[in-house]
């Protein structure tokens, strides 16, 4: 009989069971932190005027005060080729986040609507356990598009889905459950869908710099209270990885342009309205030399 590797185990128990097996097998996991390590990101930022277009300058992020936020990756959608589209990327996605964890990078798994799922494990109360933070204005679960962006807003997205014959969801309940689980969720993750939740982690590890990716690009990852709009206004060092993000549009709408080029007119939007955006593969490394310990130790 040829041995079953771990990965190979692992993948055989039901994402349910893996999930309570984790939270069972390390009691007081949540009451830790990740370590706070040497290193620097270098991250090419995008930023866009209308007078002279796009531009871009280096951003350099200390690892340990820089967070990934993984927005709405759900494991299902009410719009099938919504679904579809995450579940690629979710794969590219998996990669990217893995490298940045490994660098040091905290992850906070951002699913909506799911917290549930997720009772019990270390990685959502790691989250529900940090003080409350005082902030400059009450954090509020959804920020709305101001009167400028809905004047200069690119796409009509009143109707999104892009599915032959889109379904009208009434909601909630929703059908998602879970994050997609292409995704890993692991050592010192968070899980938090919860504006308040975020900032007070954020305060209590000295987290100063988000890096938002999922989906949409045009409703959640701006209006969360998690999201570009709050983060920025509370004062957060605030990047999108473009590469990393969709948009709901439906071609058959204004602009009546391909799904691919509905998505690139939010991001050219949110360089122009809210914060620069970066391609995820800045996340896989550091500046060389940056993650070296300090002199005199080892």
């Amino acid at each position: 009989m040829e041995p079953v590797s771990r990965r190979s185990f692992l993948g055989s128990i039901p994402a349910g069971a893996a999930l309570v097996a984790a939270a069972q097998s390390s009691p007081g996991e949540a009451k830790l932190n990740r370590a706070k390590v040497p290193g620097t990101l270098s991250l090419r930022a995008r930023r866009r005027t209308k007078e002279a277009g796009a531009s871009e300058r280096i951003l350099e992020w200390p690892v340990a005060s820089t967070a990934i936020i993984i927005c709405d990756m759900w494991d299902t959608h009410t719009c099938a080729l919504c679904a579809q589209r995450v579940g690629v990327m979710a794969l590219r996605m998996n990669q990217v986040v893995s490298a940045a964890r490994s660098l040091g990078v905290m992850i906070i798994h951002s699913p909506s609507d799911t917290m549930k799922y997720y009772e019990g494990t270390p990685w959502r109360d790691r989250m529900r356990n940090a003080p409350t933070a005082a902030s400059p204005f009450p954090i509020i679960n959804r920020c709305g598009r101001t009167p400028e962006e809905d004047r200069n807003w690119p796409i009509d997205d009143s109707q999104a889905c892009d599915d032959p014959v889109p379904i009208t969801f009434e909601g909630p309940p929703y059908p998602w459950k879970r994050e997609n689980p292409a995704l890993d969720i692991i050592g010192f993750d968070g899980v938090s869908d919860s504006g308040q939740e975020i900032y007070n982690y954020c305060k209590q590890e000295g987290i100063d710099k988000v890096v938002l990716m999922g989906v949409h690009a045009n409703i959640c990852i701006l209006n969360r209270g998690f999201g570009a709009r709050q983060m920025t206004r509370l004062g957060f060092g605030v990047v999108v990885a473009r590469d990393l993000v969709d948009a709901m549009y439906d071609p058959r709408t204004r602009p009546f342009v391909s799904h691919t080029r509905g998505t690139e007119l939010v991001i050219e939007h949110i360089e122009t309205m809210w914060c620069p955006t970066i391609v995820g593969e800045d996340l896989t490394r550091v500046v060389p030399g940056s993650d070296n310990p300090p002199a005199g130790r080892s």
